[in-house]
């Protein structure tokens, strides 16, 4: 079927759009009508369109977290806005980044600024925009402990609003704007990064790449060269294999239950939170269950990590999100432990 596109001025409507090359699974699938946003002023007139006004509504940042199990009955918007903006400069600066910034080219530049704090969530795909949706984090480190507050427009109230740190509602891999879908279209976000700070070299590998690396007091620019290096070396390239890198939270459970799993696995790794609960090794539990490297058909995990869901050509949305299901009531069985999706399943019942 055909896709019309039509240019509105600040943005372009295009109807039975292909959605196949905007989601990093490369699942496919398609829009009824999907807008590319160039200019965030012209979000209001958008959404006043009946056709918009009336269905559903999707915000797609690179589509990296997100698995489609089904066509998308409503609208798609896609945030192609761009700027960075230094608001202000010296020891710690405040800089205003457009939705539509692809997240690796800000922390790169925020690197060649000199400043600190992004340089392990370096590598991430998708969009600033999609940033704080889900708290994106890795290596030890989460985006929430660097944004200064999120501009959006509040599609119930037909409002700019400016949410802050705190009113974002951060928790791990979660936030505001997943619980209440749809009402925010994030068009911008503000950070503040200082010059310098400790560097979080104490996770997953960091510091013995870094003395693989000959580094013995690194700064900012050896960490983040340090991480991807270890992403690259662990992780499977969505430009080679389609995936949405870790599919799988870390499960964070009791204590009891997570000592006891200790005494039984010595090797699981756990991390006690501020709770008093600890967060477990969702990749750990994964691959002792049996399934790293595991093929059905095209869907697929990854041999290189567990926690990655691969399209080895043409897995469709269902047949990717079967096979996430078996591994989940694989380690439910297993180890009583319930894992669950970081990416936004579109379409599963």
């Amino acid at each position: 079927m055909s896709s019309e596109r039509v240019d509105m001025g600040g943005y372009a409507l295009i109807e039975n759009a292909s959605l196949a090359a905007r989601n990093t699974l490369r699942v496919d699938a398609r829009a009824r009508l999907l807008a590319e946003i160039r200019d965030a002023a012209k979000l209001p007139e958008l959404l006043d369109f009946p056709a918009v006004r009336s269905g559903r509504l999707l915000v797609l940042g690179e589509g990296s977290n997100v698995l489609f199990t089904g066509d998308f009955d409503g609208t798609v918007l896609a945030m192609a806005t761009r700027g960075v903006q230094l608001e202000e400069g010296g020891d710690s600066a405040r800089i205003a980044v457009a939705a539509g910034e692809r997240w690796d080219d800000f922390v790169r530049w925020t690197l060649g600024q000199g400043y600190a704090g992004l340089e392990n969530l370096i590598l991430i795909p998708g969009t600033v925009g999609a940033a704080p949706i889900q708290n994106i984090g890795a290596y030890g480190c989460e985006v929430a402990e660097f944004i200064d507050s999120v501009e959006a427009w509040d599609t119930h109230e037909r409002q700019v609003a400016t949410l802050d740190r705190a009113a974002c509602a951060f928790a791990y891999r979660d936030s505001l704007f997943k619980h209440e879908p749809g009402r925010y279209v994030v068009t911008a976000v503000r950070f503040v990064l200082p010059r310098s700070r400790p560097l979080r070299t104490d996770y997953a590998g960091i510091d013995e790449e870094l003395a693989r690396m000959g580094v013995d007091r690194p700064a900012p620019f050896h960490v983040a060269e340090a991480v991807m290096r270890l992403r690259l070396r662990k992780l499977p390239d969505p430009a080679v294999i389609g995936n949405a890198g870790s599919f799988f939270k870390n499960p964070i459970v009791d204590a009891a239950l997570a000592n006891a799993l200790q005494r039984e696995h010595p090797g699981l790794a756990a991390w006690p939170q501020p709770d008093g609960r600890s967060k477990l090794s969702a990749a750990w539990l994964i691959e002792k269950a049996g399934f790293k490297g595991l093929r059905e058909g095209d869907a697929g995990i990854s041999n290189r990590h567990a926690l990655v869901l691969v399209n080895h050509g043409h897995a469709t949305g269902p047949q990717l999100w079967a096979l996430a299901q078996q591994v989940m009531h694989g380690v439910r069985e297993r180890f009583g432990v319930q894992l669950e999706p970081e990416p936004v399943v579109i379409g599963a019942r």
